[in-house]
C-alpha cells in the first residue's frame, strides 16, 4: 500500500459572473477544478506537481491538506482520510502556502513557534531538539526575537518552514514555497529540503512554477492539466520529449575545419569559433559529437540545452493547456 493513494478525486466550484446591465441576478457558472484524478506516492518521495494556473494544482494540495471536501472520488494518506479524520491527521503533516502565513504577524517568532509547540502538543524536550536542529539548518538564530513583519520575504519563508516541521510531520506540502525569493534564499531553501528528505525520510510534495525548484529536488513530476494527470514520470523524459533545440559551441586547436553537417542544421562562425544549432530529435547528440571530433582536435566545446521554463512553455502549447 502507497503512503499517498488518490483515486478518481473530483472537484467543482460555482463561481459568479459580474452582473451584466439589465440583469437582476449573476449569473453562476461552474468551474471542474479536478475532473478525477489520480495517483500514488510512495513513503519518502519528493515529487514535483506542476501545471499552468488554474490547472488544480492547489486544489489538490488543499483536499490532501484536509482543507476541501472532494464531490467524489477517494484519497488516503498513511491510512488516513484527509478529510474524515482532519483533527488526528493533521498531526502527521505539514502546509507551506507561498502567499499565506501560519504564523502571528506581530510577534517574535519564537513565540509563534512555542504557541504551535502548545497546538500540536510536543513535548518540552523534543520541541528544544527539533527547534535547535530546524534554526541552525535554517540559519534563523539571529532572527528568533524578531516579529515576522519585520523579516524580508526569504526569512519569513525560513520561519514558515521552521513553523510547519517542528511537529515532525510525515508529510510536508509547498505551495509556491520560492515565489518572490531571490537566487540566494532559493538555492538555501532547496539545499534544506534535500536534507530535511534525505535526513528525516519526510515525503515532500512540491507545487510551483519555478522550474528550476523542480530540476534541482524532485526526480519525480506529476504535470496537470485542465484538471486531469498529463504526465507522471521522470523529468528527465519529459525534458527530452519537448527539447527541440540544442546549441553547441566548438573551437578546434589548428584553424576551423570544414564540417559535413546534415541538411537542416544551422552553423555560425566567429572568431574562431564555430556555433550549431540542431534539434537533438532528429540529430541525435552522439552523432553530432561524431561530426564534431572526426573533423579535427577539439580544443574547447560547450553543449546547451534549451531554458527549462522555455521546455515547459513548448510543453503546455503542445498539450493545449
Amino acid at each position: 500500500m502507497s503512503y499517498i493513494e488518490v483515486e478518481g478525486l473530483r472537484k467543482t466550484f460555482t463561481v459568479r459572473k459580474k452582473r451584466e446591465k439589465g440583469k437582476l441576478f449573476r449569473e453562476k457558472e461552474i468551474v471542474e477544478a479536478l475532473k478525477g484524478i489520480s495517483f500514488t506516492v510512495e513513503k519518502g518521495e519528493l515529487v514535483g506537481y506542476i501545471g499552468p494556473n488554474g490547472a488544480g494544482k492547489s486544489t489538490t494540495v488543499k483536499i490532501l491538506s484536509g482543507i476541501l471536501t472532494p464531490e467524489s472520488g477517494k484519497a488516503s494518506v498513511g491510512g488516513r482520510v484527509p478529510w474524515k479524520d482532519r483533527k488526528d491527521y493533521v498531526k502527521h503533516i505539514g502546509v507551506v502556502f507561498g502567499q499565506r502565513s501560519q504564523l502571528w504577524w506581530d510577534v517574535p517568532i519564537i513565540d509563534s513557534f512555542s504557541l504551535l509547540k502548545d497546538i500540536y502538543k510536543i513535548p518540552e524536550k523534543d520541541y528544544k531538539v527539533r527547534l535547535s536542529e530546524l534554526t541552525e539548518a535554517l540559519s534563523l538564530e539571529k532572527l528568533m526575537r524578531t516579529p515576522l513583519r519585520l523579516l524580508s520575504l526569504g526569512q519569513k519563508m525560513r520561519a514558515e518552514l521552521c513553523g510547519s516541521l517542528l511537529h515532525r510531520p510525515e508529510l510536508l506540502f509547498l505551495d509556491e514555497p520560492t515565489i518572490g525569493l531571490d537566487a540566494v534564499s532559493k538555492l538555501a531553501l532547496r539545499e534544506f529540503l534535500k536534507w530535511e528528505n534525505k535526513e528525516h525520510g519526510t515525503t515532500i510534495m512540491l507545487t510551483t512554477h519555478d522550474m528550476e525548484d523542480i530540476a534541482a529536488l524532485c526526480s519525480r513530476v506529476m504535470v496537470l492539466g485542465h484538471g486531469q494527470k498529463l504526465f507522471d514520470g521522470h523529468l528527465n523524459d519529459l525534458l527530452e520529449k519537448f527539447d527541440k533545440v540544442r546549441t553547441v559551441s566548438v573551437k578546434y586547436d589548428i584553424g576551423t575545419p570544414a564540417l559535413k553537417l546534415p541538411e537542416g542544421v544551422n552553423a555560425d562562425q566567429k572568431d574562431g569559433e564555430i556555433r550549431i544549432t540542431y534539434s537533438p530529435s532528429e540529430l541525435p547528440t552522439s552523432n553530432m559529437l561524431s561530426i564534431l571530433q572526426n573533423a579535427g582536435n577539439i580544443r574547447e566545446m560547450t553543449l546547451e540545452s534549451e531554458n527549462i521554463d522555455h521546455l515547459i512553455a513548448a510543453m503546455y502549447k503542445e498539450m493545449d493547456l
